[in-house]
C-alpha cells in the first residue's frame, strides 16, 4: 500500500466514531478497508529484528542487503539498500525510485548506491547479499556480462570494489532479502506520488 493511501485511510479511520461493542466508520471507508489500513501500519511500525548472518559471514564485516525492483521491466524502478553491523542490526536504509530501467539494470544501481554510502561511512570489510543470482554470478567472475546496459555499471562497480580491503558478494534466496525489496518498492511508490503531485502543480498553474 502506498504511503499517501495509507495516511489517508487513518486519518478517515481516526473520524470513526465508537459505540456499544462498535465502532461506526466514517463515509467512504469500508471495513475491509480499515482493517487494511491498520495491517498496514502495524508493518510499517513493526520492529526489525537483527538479522541472523548468514554462514560464511566473516566476523566483523559490515552486511549490506540489495535490491532493485522493476514493474514492467523496464518500467517504473526503485532500489533498495540495508546495512546491517557486525551483530546484525540494521543501522541504515536506504530507497529511491530510478525512473524507468530494467530489473537488472536496478540491481546494479543498488549495489552501486550501497558501494558509495560504504565508502562515504569508511566501511573497510563489505559483505553484499543479494537475491540477483545474475549480478551475484557475475560479480564472482562466473556468468559473463553480454548485456550492452550492464557493462557499465559493472565496470563501475568492480572500480569501486577494488576501494574495499575486504569484499565478498553472497546470493540469499528472496525471502532472506524482504526487507531490502520492500524497501526498493516503496521508492518506486514514492517517485510515483511524487510524480502525481508535480502533474497536479503544473495542472494548477496552468489554471491560474
Amino acid at each position: 500500500m502506498e504511503t499517501a493511501t495509507l495516511l489517508t485511510r487513518l486519518r478517515r479511520l481516526a473520524e470513526a466514531r465508537p459505540g456499544p461493542g462498535s465502532l461506526h466508520l466514517p463515509d467512504g471507508l469500508s471495513p475491509q478497508q480499515a482493517v487494511e489500513a491498520v495491517r498496514a501500519a502495524v508493518k510499517a511500525l513493526e520492529p526489525i529484528p537483527a538479522l541472523q548472518a548468514p554462514a560464511g559471514t566473516s566476523p566483523g564485516a559490515t552486511r549490506v542487503h540489495i535490491d532493485g525492483a522493476s514493474r514492467g521491466n523496464p518500467g517504473p524502478a526503485g532500489i533498495g539498500v540495508l546495512f546491517l553491523g557486525p551483530d546484525g542490526t540494521a543501522f541504515e536504509r536506504l530507497h529511491r525510485g530510478i525512473g524507468d530501467a530494467t530489473n537488472n539494470v536496478a540491481e546494479y544501481t543498488a549495489l552501486i548506491v550501497a558501494l558509495e554510502r560504504a565508502a562515504a561511512l569508511g566501511i573497510e570489510a563489505l559483505e553484499v547479499y543479494s537475491d540477483s543470482e545474475l549480478l551475484v554470478r557475475q560479480l564472482q567472475g562466473r556468468y559473463q556480462v553480454k548485456h550492452a546496459a550492464l557493462r557499465p555499471l559493472y565496470a563501475q562497480a568492480q572500480s569501486r570494489i577494488s576501494g574495499f580491503r575486504r569484499f565478498a558478494v553472497h546470493h540469499v534466496p528472496r525471502e532472506r532479502n524482504v526487507e531490502a525489496d520492500a524497501l526498493a518498492n516503496k521508492g518506486i511508490d514514492e517517485a510515483a506520488t511524487q510524480a502525481r503531485h508535480r502533474e497536479a502543480a503544473g495542472e494548477r498553474g496552468e489554471g491560474a
